[in-house]
């Protein structure tokens, strides 16, 4: 069910309001590419947690200004992602860094200078999921498989 800023899941409740737009927002489209609400809400909130911290003053104050979140957004929704939703996290090396990427993704999520980074990522990604954690060397091979607990 979309949510907007006078309703909104109980877990969001005391999240900074801004950045509880900003999950409303994140989890309106998960909604729409066919993420179920259990599955949703907490990778929207995690999401919007990180936005906040990674932002700066003028993108928050161009979100702040924007208009709220509502039922009826229009989300260009792929039901297709929702494929994504428990897929494994493969960490891999290419192009000269260590890549992040759901196995059936078409691109890498994140990009890495080191495989340990990419490794602690990958594992926080497969916390909201019902996955595994892939880790190949850099020739290719599996070297490790990873499951949360």
């Amino acid at each position: 069910m979309p949510w907007n800023m006078e309703d909104y899941p109980a877990s969001m409740k005391n999240m900074k309001e801004l950045v509880r737009k900003k999950a409303i927002d994140i989890v309106n489209a998960l909604l729409a590419d066919g993420y179920p609400d259990d599955r949703a809400i907490p990778i929207a909130m995690k999401q919007a947690e990180k936005w906040y911290a990674d932002s700066d003053c003028v993108e928050r104050a161009t979100f702040r200004k924007a208009p709220d979140p509502s039922k009826h957004d229009k989300h260009d929704g792929d039901k297709s992602k929702s494929r994504l939703l428990d897929a494994n996290e493969a960490v891999f090396f290419e192009d000269g860094e260590w890549q992040v990427k759901a196995e059936s993704g078409k691109q890498a999520s994140e990009s890495f200078d080191n495989k340990d980074a990419a490794i602690k990522r990958a594992r926080e990604i497969v916390k909201n999921k019902e996955s595994a954690v892939k880790i190949y060397k850099k020739d290719g091979n599996l070297q490790n498989e990873i499951r949360p607990r």
